[in-house]
């Protein structure tokens, strides 16, 4: 509830900006490959598996993202892609999937705007959802947290090839947790924690 109301307040806000904060020309639109790195620290479940027993595996996906620049130097970004599958494990058996939507808003710093290689730095917060839960073990299902909302860093460079087109490097540090339950109980806390490295194009209309 508290990100759909911010979800809703950023958008009365754009609303109510005049038409010139409105161009298009303030948007830019990146399509990127992502590589999610997870971390897989997980609490030990009590009489059956060691600590950093669950994991989840690492995983390429596809991703759009759109950047809003306020001014040359400040800009926003948000981070979208549609449900993505992974696989849960563990002491390396697999137990089944889930899939999630991690929508992710950072703000960014742009110290250089108008130079031949443009550095930014950015900070925010990440939005998962769980969705789609088929795990079992022992005989009984497993599943996660609804949501998980943490914060998210960042640090990329965009290097324009002209006035529209650019290349886009960005590694971004995403904190995600969650409960692990077994028919309802909790058993263990996971914190995958991925890295996220990303190379992409970009169009700035």
């Amino acid at each position: 509830m508290k990100a759909l109301s911010l979800a809703i307040a950023a958008a009365i806000g754009i609303a109510a900006l005049p038409a010139s904060a409105t161009d298009l020309s303030n948007l830019m639109v990146r399509a990127r490959a992502v590589n999610l790195d997870m971390a897989n620290k997980s609490d030990a479940i009590a009489g059956v598996a060691p600590a950093d027993a669950i994991t989840v595996n690492d995983k390429t996906i596809p991703e759009v993202d759109l950047t809003w620049f306020f001014t040359p130097n400040v800009s926003a970004e948000l981070i979208l892609t549609y449900p993505q599958k992974q696989t849960v494990s563990v002491g390396g058996a697999a137990i089944g999937t889930f899939k999630h939507l991690p929508p992710t808003l950072t703000l960014q710093y742009r110290p250089f705007p108008n130079a031949a290689i443009q550095p930014y730095v950015g900070a925010g917060v990440n939005l998962t959802y769980t969705m789609n839960n088929n795990m079992t073990a022992l005989g009984k299902r497993v599943t996660l947290d609804a949501y998980s909302l943490k914060p998210a860093l960042q640090v990329g460079v965009d290097i324009p090839v002209d006035k529209k087109w650019s290349i886009n490097v960005d590694v971004k540090k995403i904190w995600l947790g969650s409960d692990v339950y077994l028919d309802g109980t909790k058993i263990s806390h996971v914190k995958l924690d991925p890295l996220a490295i990303s190379v992409g194009v970009g169009y700035r209309f």
